[in-house]
């Protein structure tokens, strides 16, 4: 299983958001510290927005914060906010087609494994990945 790049970005911003904390990020900055696309970015960013992760300032002066405390932000909710979906296989899809689907074991396997996984991302927070504004390359004000 892998993540969409969309998710990954996701969950970067939240945490650099969240190491800034009252300081106001922007996509350009963001954009450049994670080497990643700016029109993508935006487009993230704009998710998390609206799913109600971020609060967007608009302004000279503005900018993205998190829009919740990072203790509150789960981890398993902010993938279902972005994921686009989680089918594993096309058994999973509207549009199966697959002729053992109804002996099928492997499908009830997979959907134990998928709510196992998330489950796990839903017992971490935001909160829990935290790191020093150093690591990101910033300087503390002395």
């Amino acid at each position: 299983m892998r993540l969409t790049h969309f998710s990954d970005y996701a969950l970067r911003v939240l945490m650099y958001a969240a190491v800034r904390g009252e300081n106001l990020i922007t996509i350009e900055e963001t954009a450049e510290l994670y080497g990643i696309s700016r029109a993508h970015l935006m487009k993230v960013a704009n998710q998390l927005t609206r799913a109600g992760y971020l609060k967007a300032i608009r302004g000279r002066s503005g900018g993205l914060a998190l829009a919740k405390r990072p203790d509150a932000i789960s981890l398993g909710d902010v993938l279902r906010a972005t994921e686009p979906d989680f089918a594993l296989v096309e058994c999973f899809t509207a549009g199966n087609r697959c002729l053992i689907t109804p002996r099928c074991r492997l499908r009830g396997a997979l959907h134990e494994a998928l709510a196992a996984f998330v489950g796990t991302l839903d017992g971490y927070t935001l909160a829990d990945l935290i790191l020093s504004p150093k690591d990101f390359g910033i300087k503390s004000a002395v």
